[in-house]
């Protein structure tokens, strides 16, 4: 199984530099739409309701002080099966030539995401976990 590392540096290997705001909602709909369509994660890292949208913590602790990413060191897009480059290459097709704001906006719509912030104020701090299942329940709902 491919971990978060691998497959953000796949989608950076498709897309090329990306805002780390931008890969961070790409991994996500990687993740969502993988758990729908292959009926299992794509990788095991935690995804969290940040105020900006959806962030995997150990994602973002690798990119914290860029803005823009251009490589993850830790990952190695080799690692991503047939079954999940297709997922991501999916996801990219759809949602990779939109900005950063227009992903961090859908993801304030959906479900998942508004179902980890109830509770929290606007631009408060939060480390909820978006779970798999939410995930999975939400996105396999709009097939």
């Amino acid at each position: 199984m491919a971990n978060v590392f691998d497959v953000a540096q796949f989608i950076l290997e498709e897309m090329g530099d990306l805002s780390a705001m931008k890969l961070q909602k790409l991994v996500y709909y990687s993740q969502a739409w993988h758990t729908v369509w292959a009926d299992h994660t794509l990788f095991r890292e935690k995804i969290e309701a940040w105020k900006d949208g959806p962030v995997c913590p150990a994602l973002w602790r690798e990119h914290a002080s860029e803005f823009k990413v251009t490589k993850i060191a830790r990952g190695d897009a080799e690692e991503l099966d047939k079954r999940e480059r297709r997922t991501v290459k999916n996801v990219l097709k759809f949602y990779g030539g939109k900005s950063a704001q227009w992903l961090s906006d859908l993801t304030h719509t959906e479900d998942p995401w508004l179902d980890a912030r109830r509770g929290a104020r606007p631009g408060e701090r939060s480390k909820v976990e978006i779970t798999v299942s939410a995930m999975q329940r939400y996105y396999a709902s709009l097939t």
